[in-house]
């Protein structure tokens, strides 16, 4: 068996991200991850943007898991 099926080619070159693609990118994500941080830890109702207590109800295990106090 000296001969393979495959056969061998020569490995692709992977261009490297410049940071002025990445930065949108970032930024977009850290925008995400703060809302769902707000979502998750600050939203209790008194100063809230949404009115009620369903999203308080809803992100209740979350809060506890996370060691966020909500009571």
């Amino acid at each position: 068996m000296a001969h393979s099926a495959v056969p061998a080619s020569a490995p692709v070159a992977v261009a490297p991200i410049s940071l002025s693609a990445l930065a949108p990118w970032a930024a977009f994500a850290a925008v995400v991850t703060l809302f769902l941080l707000y979502l998750v830890g600050v939203e209790q109702g008194a100063a809230a943007i949404f009115q009620g207590e369903n999203v308080h109800e809803w992100m209740h295990d979350g809060r506890h898991l996370l060691g966020f106090p909500c009571h």
